[in-house]
């Protein structure tokens, strides 16, 4: 419908006004039943599109939500969500990875009441919208989805999934329940000390696995692939959020490339050392807001506020201790494998971290390294050193595309 795209195109040249009131009203009129019917549908079809024209430039469900949520609201947001999940029904799920519509499920759309005439009354109802707010919420969501960037695709599109014919080793469940059970500990025990060391245990035991992987998949013949995922990297302390990642990265030889204006991180590495790098970093994000929070209370009873250079010196810190714990973690535990075995690991991991550079290169070309702000409160620096005392990360700047 013409009009759709008019007014899409008003959003994205930023010429905003009586053009695009114009066109709400028009779509949003109910006293033509035949159009008003016609009107839904055809802004259905278009944000249907919408969404498949980002899984055609690479773009996944959840970061999808996750950036339309940063770019406009929690509202526009949930109008994404359940256009991503009435779009994976329309897929056979033996056409759709298995990762994917995990994502999806995760958003936790019901769909039952969504159709193509109604799901502009749907929206007015479960938001309390007049249906001309609704239609806006809806068009302002189309110019996001047209100027998402491209990116680098991480898997089939749903309805292009295919099995392959050699599937790379699968991450142990039973030590992966048990890694987030350790992780979960302490995420919500009160004292650091016991923190450390169940987040100690945990690097130990998906270093344990890594290397159990890396000598069954160690196949001249056939080696396998490096596999990618992107992780959020929140505002605020974006960047010393970015280090964190990378730190955890390393310490599990994967490599994260920071997209800073996105948002996001793409790791890369084998599986299950990618999935490592996902458990840990998103519980030290856990950690480290928590610790700060106790220690930042302490400095407001002294009659000190934790000022916003106290906090991103706290996190820089952490994350430069963290990442020389799990790096010491992790080499012990390799050192400690190698002696029991007999087997030369530098030369095992030097060939899988050399596959993981190749694919970088490959997907990203050259990178930047960028330059993150020192430490300006020595409090917050020391405070924060502390924490990660009690959990786990390092120095070296985050990679930036």
């Amino acid at each position: 419908m013409e009009v759709i795209g008019q007014a899409v195109d008003a959003i994205v040249g930023r010429r905003e006004g009586s053009g695009v009131d114009l066109a709400a009203a028009r779509l949003a009129d109910v006293e033509d039943t035949h159009w008003a019917g016609a009107a839904a549908r055809s802004l259905f079809d278009t944000l249907l599109f919408g969404v498949a024209d980002a899984w055609a430039r690479g773009w996944q469900p959840a970061e999808t939500v996750r950036h339309v949520r940063r770019e406009a609201d929690a509202l526009a947001a949930a109008v994404c969500a359940d256009a991503v999940t009435v779009d994976l029904e329309r897929h056979s799920l033996a056409t759709v990875d298995p990762r994917w519509t995990e994502q999806v499920r995760a958003l936790g759309v019901d769909t039952a009441h969504l159709s193509e005439e109604r799901h502009l009354d749907h929206l007015s109802a479960e938001h309390g919208l007049m249906r001309f707010e609704a239609v806006e919420v809806v068009l302002r969501l189309l110019a996001i989805l047209r100027t998402l960037p491209p990116m680098r695709r991480l898997g089939p599109p749903p309805g292009t999934f295919r099995p392959g014919t050699r599937a790379p080793a699968a991450v142990d469940q039973g030590r992966l329940q048990r890694v987030r059970a350790l992780l979960a500990k302490a995420e919500s025990t009160e004292f650091p000390e016991e923190a450390e060391a169940l987040t100690a245990r945990a690097q130990e035991m998906m270093a344990r696995h890594s290397i159990d992987l890396a000598l069954v998949e160690a196949d001249p013949e056939e080696p396998d692939a490096a596999s990618a995922r992107r992780l959020p990297v929140d505002s605020p302390y974006d960047e010393h959020r970015a280090v964190l990642l990378n730190e955890v990265a390393e310490a599990n030889h994967c490599r994260a490339v920071w997209h800073r204006e996105l948002g996001l991180s793409t790791v890369m590495g084998f599986p299950g050392d990618v999935e490592a790098v996902d458990l840990l970093y998103t519980s030290l994000l856990v950690q480290a807001e928590k610790a700060m929070r106790v220690s930042g209370s302490a400095r407001d009873r002294s009659g000190r506020g934790a000022r916003k250079d106290y906090r991103a010196s706290f996190m820089a810190a952490f994350a430069v201790r963290v990442g020389e714990r799990l790096t010491e973690s992790a080499r012990a535990t390799e050192e400690a494998v190698g002696a029991e075995t007999g087997t030369d690991l530098v030369r095992v991991f030097a060939a899988r971290e050399s596959a993981v550079e190749a694919a970088v290169d490959e997907a990203f070309g050259a990178l930047t390294t960028s330059r993150v702000r020192g430490p300006a409160d020595p409090d917050g620096w020391y405070e924060g050193r502390a924490a990660a005392d009690a959990a786990s990360l390092g120095t070296r700047s985050g990679v930036t595309r």
